[in-house]
């Protein structure tokens, strides 16, 4: 799988589009996804749109529950990966990131803890 560091600051303002949704590894079990660490991962839709150009919607997965982040809400992105994957016929990219942040969010709000 080919990752791709993106410039976030490339896409214009970011904006949260959903709640937080824990990701599953198993539908049928709803067995929670897990990082190296053991962390819960989640996906965060944001809707991007650069200077000019249509709006589109990506999911990004992240460890950990994001704190802070209602739809709508201007959000930041530190450390967005894109990954291109391919398995038999099918073929797309998804995303990954250290953090997905309110905006204008405070110290304690960044790392995951109570503001």
């Amino acid at each position: 799988m080919q990752s791709i560091p993106v410039d976030t600051a490339r896409l214009g303002v970011l904006r949260c589009a959903n709640v937080p949704e824990v990701k599953f590894s198993n539908f049928e079990t709803q067995e929670v996804k897990k990082d190296r660490d053991g962390n819960p991962v989640y996906t965060v839709a944001v809707i991007v749109r650069p200077d000019g150009r249509r709006i589109s919607v990506i999911e990004i997965a992240v460890s950990g529950e994001p704190q802070g982040l209602e739809p709508g809400q201007a959000v930041k992105v530190t450390g967005l990966t894109a990954f291109v994957w391919a398995m038999g016929d099918r073929n797309g990219v998804s995303f990954r990131a250290d953090a997905v942040t309110p905006a204008h969010a405070t110290p304690a709000q960044r790392k995951g803890g109570d503001a």
